[in-house]
């Protein structure tokens, strides 16, 4: 991979929804696998919150553990002062999507904390970004859209210095946790041939991906990798909904529109530079197992976190929370439902893993919320029966990250992955009368999408996919070759939602001769990074190529 260009580093980001981080590894020690603990506010954590906070004129004031240990100093500050979290939620098909401040597009928002991120591994590593491969990892439902926005939104942070570079190539979070718990794999004795599952619990989203451990080195992809938004992120807004049954939905809103800070202080408890200074949500959420026996309840004054609560709440509410003198104390029962519904979904995404795979050998819960004992708990127990290995590895928190940069150290490590898109390209043929009749172009034909690679199918590193094309006159003077992608099933026609342009090249064809002298081969092959399309005349053995990254 390095054979080209002259890479010295090799860097992994994990861009999340709530925390944020990143490795490196220099080239000259492969084995030497360093995670980043140093930031501003805090040192010693793996990760910073994917937090920033802007002035009134929406220029970032501050990111990661100070935008939430910050707390404004009056309602005049508050006001001015605003904070944007849960962005990442912006990507991705999320129905009802987080709120940004007003005049600020998440597309901005993105950019400037990747650009902060940015500036910190610069500074760490101080090396020029021409020598470094960026590894960015992505949710496994991220599609060509979303994608696309990362690279729009990493040229425009001056991670790379054009939209397309090499330096800037993503795998999806499941891959790399895969890859990291090859490890793992063997500590518990599974050899060559074994299949296992990885469940990347985040903060916004629980991502999976079925492999095969092939040989001491090699993994293939056994199953197409799913995901949903289902992250720790989403037991918060349970919370939030208990804090509105006890405040009132109205209350709530106002906080959150107008004192956000102070609500997400409540969550995190994250406050003058001193994690846990309050009793928080985090002190509720981060110890629960499930087991009443253990369970010990937390009062949260509200007061101490919202100093005008007093004048936001009203009615009912506000003679029910007089008499709590404004503390709320959430009960075993009222935490456990904080936690189930989230749960209940990460549970039906295994299930239809195992459907798919009907043999694995081990589970391995990786990512931040992988760190709840209660789901550790509802994992194990909802599938002792089905699957021998259900096992946490050493620092879950990490494993995204030092996957990433394994992979980035020698990409041949995945031998096979199965395609998360169908690929295809348009031909004409007649119209018929299925077809709608607004699609008819001249000479009484239609533009169809014809699949070349499809949804599903497993994919060796540079197998290639064969079809030839004539044009569709002898008349013709250019062939134009369009590649498109789609995560739909059973496409019919280029236009139809969800299809995306991936990119297109023209072919001037031979003045005179037939059919046979104009016809082409066109070939797709799958690489490592990148996919090249050819188109062969097979008369003239006269060639034509593109390429295009394998964003997966």
């Amino acid at each position: 991979m390095f054979e080209d260009r002259d890479i010295r580093v090799v860097v992994a980001i994990d861009f999340g929804t709530t925390y944020s981080g990143f490795s490196y590894a220099h080239i000259s020690s492969p084995k030497k696998i360093i995670t980043n603990v140093g930031w501003e506010g805090y040192n010693g954590k793996f990760k910073i919150p994917t937090v920033l906070k802007y002035d009134e004129n929406l220029n970032v004031q501050s990111w990661g553990y100070i935008a939430l240990a910050q707390r404004p100093n009056n309602k005049v500050e508050a006001v001015k002062s605003k904070p944007a979290e849960l962005f990442k939620l912006h990507l991705g098909k999320l129905a009802k999507r987080p709120p940004l401040p007003e005049g600020l597009d998440y597309k901005k928002v993105i950019t400037d904390y990747l650009c902060k991120l940015g500036e910190k591994i610069h500074e760490i590593l101080k090396v020029d970004w021409l020598y470094l491969d960026i590894f960015n990892q992505i949710p496994a439902e991220f599609d060509a859209r979303d994608i696309a926005v990362m690279r729009e939104c990493a040229i425009n942070a001056n991670l790379i210095d054009e939209l397309n570079s090499r330096n800037l190539i993503f795998t999806t979070e499941p891959e790399a946790a895969a890859i990291q718990c090859i490890e793992t794999l063997k500590e518990q004795e599974l050899g060559v041939g074994s299949t296992y599952m990885i469940v990347d619990c985040g903060g916004g989203t629980v991502d999976l991906t079925v492999r095969k451990f092939l040989t001491s080195k090699n993994l293939s992809e056994s199953t197409e990798r799913s995901g949903d938004f289902c992250g720790s992120t989403f037991v918060d807004r349970e919370f939030l909904e208990f804090l509105s049954q006890r405040i009132g939905k109205s209350a709530l809103k106002y906080l959150t529109e107008n004192n956000y800070s102070y609500l997400q202080n409540l969550i995190q408890g994250i406050t003058n530079y001193d994690m846990f200074s309050l009793p928080c949500v985090n002190m509720i959420k981060l110890p629960f197992t499930g087991d009443p026996s253990t369970f010990e309840s937390v009062e949260l004054d509200l007061e101490k976190f919202f100093p005008n609560i007093k004048t936001i709440v009203t009615g009912r509410e506000k003679e029910y929370m007089e008499k709590e003198r404004w503390l709320i104390e959430p009960k075993f029962e009222e935490v456990k439902e904080m936690f189930d519904p989230v749960i209940a979904k990460i549970i039906l995404l295994i299930y239809d893993q195992l459907n798919a795979c009907r043999d694995c050998s081990a589970m391995f819960l990786v990512g931040g919320f992988s760190e709840s004992e209660y789901l550790q708990m509802r994992i194990k127990e909802e599938f002792k029966q089905k699957v021998k290995i259900i096992s946490v590895p050493t620092q879950p928190i990490t494993a995204i990250l030092k996957g990433a940069v394994k992979y980035g150290l020698r990409e041949d490590i995945i031998s096979e992955r199965v395609l998360k898109w169908t690929y295809g390209t348009s031909v004409v043929r007649q119209w018929e009368s299925t077809d709608p009749e607004d699609h008819i172009l001249s000479g009484g034909l239609i533009q169809t999408f014809q699949a070349l690679a499809t949804k599903g199918s497993h994919i060796s590193m540079n197998e290639k996919v064969v079809r030839n094309f004539t044009p569709a006159s002898l008349n013709q003077k250019q062939m134009k070759f369009d590649i498109y992608v789609t995560s739909k099933d059973n496409v019919k026609y280029c236009n139809e939602d969800d299809v995306e342009l991936l990119g297109n090249f023209l072919i001037d064809l031979p003045k005179n001769g037939d059919f046979d002298d104009k016809t082409f081969l066109f070939t797709l092959e799958f690489g490592k990074i990148e996919i090249l399309a050819t188109a062969e005349n097979k008369s003239t053995g006269q060639k034509f190529k593109t390429t295009f990254l394998l964003d997966i």
